[in-house]
């Protein structure tokens, strides 16, 4: 049995993991998206850096992935249809309409499997999850994301969960923890000063 480690103690831009995850295509909300994983090598580097993945698992998965090509390409394939499942699910949330049936049955498909041996234990006067999976295994990834996107979904976080306004379709998700739950942009330094830079010229063109 393994502790999920997913990730939250890390101070990341969207504010959780599963976010990390569905931003790691750019103009999602475009008619020209733009991908950013091409491979299981490119995963992992992601799981290493939102602390999804560390150490030697990160290590033994590169191995296994150089070992066994075929089945890091399918389970790659997966990991990418999960996180279209993700995206679609998040972007209903912030248009406040309920999710589609298939991409729940893609979350859910491999959430079964993995709380088959699912248990709870106590631990520091507390309780804790533990999972009946390997996280050294090609799939250990799929696991950690499939977790992180449930901790995020049944949490309070869920309901302040935004997307960029940005009218070229920058589709970045993000977690909403300004005070009057008014964030607009995933940086006022990026979309957020386009975006003023636009009201600027419109604002010239009619003076």
């Amino acid at each position: 049995m393994k502790n999920a480690n997913l990730g939250l103690n890390v101070d990341l831009k969207s504010g959780h993991p599963a976010l990390e995850f569905t931003n790691t295509v750019g103009d999602h909300a475009s008619q020209n998206p733009r991908e950013t994983l091409f491979q299981y090598e490119d995963l992992v580097s992601w799981g290493k850096r939102v602390a999804l993945l560390r150490g030697e698992q990160v290590e033994n998965l590169r191995h296994k992935a150089e070992a066994r090509p075929r089945e890091a390409a399918v389970v790659f394939a997966q990991a990418l249809e999960l996180r279209e499942a993700l995206y679609r699910i998040l972007v209903a949330r912030t248009e406040k309409k309920p999710p589609a049936e298939e991409d729940l049955m893609v979350l859910n498909t491999m959430l079964r499997d993995l709380t088959r041996g699912a248990q709870v234990l106590p631990q520091e006067g507390s309780f804790v999850w533990q999972w009946d999976f390997d996280p050294e295994s090609l799939k250990g990834p799929l696991a950690m994301i499939a977790l992180s996107a449930v901790d995020l979904m049944t949490s309070e976080h869920y309901q302040r969960v935004g997307q960029c306004a940005d009218e070229d379709g920058c589709g970045w998700l993000f977690v909403d923890t300004s005070k009057n739950h008014s964030r607009r942009w995933c940086d006022i330094n990026d979309c957020g000063n386009r975006a003023k830079q636009r009201r600027y010229q419109k604002q010239r063109q009619k003076s």
